[in-house]
């Protein structure tokens, strides 16, 4: 029971929800960019949040099964087809053996996510399956996927429905939000002086080029340090803003170093941290300071609409209805008298309206 990779794009990895407790020996987590997204994209198709699913950023490629599979797309609407048909994103579909699947570039955003039914079970390295590109854990040998691997997959339950949001999500996203990207200050904003400092939260910075799974650099603003970009290394998170000799901040993310000897400006709040990793080139940032108790209280709050989210799927119409389906429905009314259901409508004129 494999998943064969026909053609892949240049970011497609594997990732679960990443190796922890490990940072004390230079292991960061790893595990998906966009954790909603991800889990997202895995409850579609009846498997745990943080099972293994495929990342990808550009064309994800195509794939084929050796036995009957649901797969799912989210965190971005993109082109997908089974052979010849269109289906969306954003709610999980059958692909049997034989059929390609084909999954194209994200839309508006960066980062997208590919699970199947039983999740992708390779071995795990650390405690994880999820890959990390720059130390070479994880997934195929450490690597991002190429035509021609094969990819285990786990026990699935053939019968199982195929599954959609209660109600059509933009994007494919679990979440769409706008305004500045807020961010905890320190812990070395005292490295700036106190106008650079005004600078990060009052000017308009750009998403570079500069990006991969380690790390995304931002232009448009500089911010030099009073005293000095260079400081005795110490811990890093995903979130942090480290400022080097450049000046342009860069922000840390899934794949980044456990530790780091440029100065930290600031953490990005990690209910904010997906969104703004998934801008893409060109986009303009703002940010804005919050203490981190106000951070804290945004990452529960989100959690449990994520959870509510997840908790609300519902079972898609698959041309027989079966029960769980109409189970899942909002039948108003109740039910009718077949002379009720074909008994003819009289339209009433203008005068008999009024």
């Amino acid at each position: 029971m494999s998943l064969e990779i026909l053609t892949a794009g240049p970011m497609l990895t594997v990732q679960d929800a990443g190796r922890f407790g490990l940072r004390h020996m230079g292991v960061s987590p790893a595990g998906p960019i966009d954790r909603a997204a991800m889990a997202l994209a895995n409850a579609l198709v009846g498997n745990a949040p943080g099972a293994a699913a495929l990342e990808f950023a550009g064309p994800a490629g195509s794939f084929r099964c050796d036995r009957p599979v649901r797969f799912a797309v989210a965190g971005a609407d993109c082109p997908i087809r089974i052979d010849k048909r269109v289906v969306l994103a954003g709610e999980s579909h059958r692909l049997n053996p034989g059929e390609t699947l084909t999954v194209g570039v994200p839309e508006g955003t960066v980062w997208a996510y590919l699970a199947f039914s039983g999740a992708i079970a390779t071995p795990e390295v650390l405690g994880s399956r999820a890959t990390h590109l720059r130390s070479g854990l994880g997934g195929p040998e450490g690597r991002a996927l190429a035509a021609g691997d094969r990819l285990p997959l786990g026990p699935d339950e053939a019968d199982a429905p195929c599954l959609r949001p209660d109600s059509r999500l933009e994007g494919a996203a679990p979440f769409r939000e706008t305004g500045p990207i807020r961010l905890i200050l320190g812990p070395q904003d005292g490295h700036f002086a106190p106008e650079i400092v005004a600078r990060l939260t009052g000017c308009d910075f750009t998403v570079t080029p500069q990006r991969d799974r380690m790390a995304m650099v931002l232009g448009g603003t500089d911010l030099p340090a009073a005293r000095g970009h260079d400081i005795v290394s110490d811990g890093t998170v995903p979130g942090s803003v480290q400022v080097p000799g450049s000046g342009m901040p860069l922000v840390l993310l899934a794949e980044s170093q456990t530790t780091g000897g440029y100065p930290k400006i600031g953490t990005v709040a990690s209910v904010d941290l997906a969104r703004l990793a998934q801008m893409p080139v060109g986009a303009q940032v703002r940010f804005a300071p919050i203490s981190a108790e106000e951070g804290e209280d945004l990452w529960i709050a989100r959690q449990a609409r994520l959870r509510r989210l997840l908790e609300a799927l519902v079972a898609k119409p698959e041309g027989v209805l079966r029960s769980d389906y109409l189970l899942s429905c909002d039948l108003v009314g109740g039910f009718y008298e077949p002379g009720e259901i074909v008994r003819p409508v009289t339209i009433r004129g203008p005068e008999e309206c009024s």
